[in-house]
């Protein structure tokens, strides 16, 4: 059984989790995760039971290795981890969620000692080559508390049987396992070609929980590469590479010159 742990999540837009550990209880963390811990917390990094789970790690995008957070002093210890980037903090009782939850690659975060993190599969070719998260997806299991990290707000549905929702592939953070997860096709040709969404949709077929997220981190490094490329064409070298550059910050507000 895994260890009975409390925790609070702190922050809005860049959040942490707080957990509190009594003596001898412990906490499992993505490798580099850590931000602070309080006396009497030993730390014991390690492949989390042998060489071929921490490659599985790895195949879903986490660390090879996983680190343990045990308090070993007196009374109440504590521990935090930070999210990687913008976004929530999402807390996952698997007790309440049947004992295992379906998540997106490396959105692992942190659990109390007694979760496994395991790979799965999709199930469908089309899912897996047209799905955004490919044919392998993170899978938590046990009974206790995991932690999983998303970007932007994160919306939670609840899908009756049957019901179905139809989501941008990158927007899909977690989902319940008793969820049916499948690709469609965008109809008509502009759509596919000019709509900006990609030429598939994510179906989730109820029933169970379904967690989305409003930016995946795919589609920030996007905006961050294309900013980033826009800037690299502006430099340029010699008069005109200046005469452009004073022009081109005259005309964009930038009072500098």
């Amino acid at each position: 059984m895994a260890d009975v742990i409390d925790y609070k999540i702190i922050g809005n837009d860049m959040q942490l989790v707080e957990i509190e550990l009594d003596p001898k209880e412990s906490v499992r963390a993505e490798a580099g995760a850590m931000m602070y811990m309080g006396p009497g917390i030993k730390m014991e990094t390690s492949t989390g039971g042998g060489l071929l789970k921490g490659l599985k790690r790895a195949v879903t995008g986490e660390s090879f290795f996983i680190t343990n957070f045990t308090h070993e002093g007196e009374g109440k210890g504590y521990i935090a981890f930070g999210a990687p980037y913008p976004g929530k903090i999402i807390c996952l009782d698997l007790a309440q969620l049947g004992g295992g939850f379906i998540c997106q690659k490396d959105s692992f975060l942190c659990a109390a000692k007694g979760i496994e993190i395991e790979l799965t599969f999709t199930k469908k070719i089309g899912a897996g080559l047209f799905g955004g998260e490919g044919f392998i997806l993170q899978k938590l299991r046990g009974d206790g508390l995991a932690f999983v990290h998303a970007g932007g707000t994160i919306i939670e549905r609840d899908l009756k049987a049957g019901e179905v929702i139809r989501v941008d592939t990158g927007c899909i953070c977690a989902f319940a396992e008793s969820v049916s997860y499948d690709i469609s096709f965008v109809g008509g040709f502009k759509n596919a070609l000019f709509g900006g969404e990609g030429v598939v949709l994510a179906t989730l077929r109820g029933p169970g929980k379904v967690f989305l997220q409003s930016l995946p981190f795919s589609r920030l490094a996007d905006r961050v590469m294309a900013a980033a490329r826009f800037q690299s064409r502006d430099e340029s070298t010699g008069i005109g590479g200046i005469g452009g550059k004073v022009i081109g910050g005259m005309l964009g507000g930038d009072r500098s010159f």
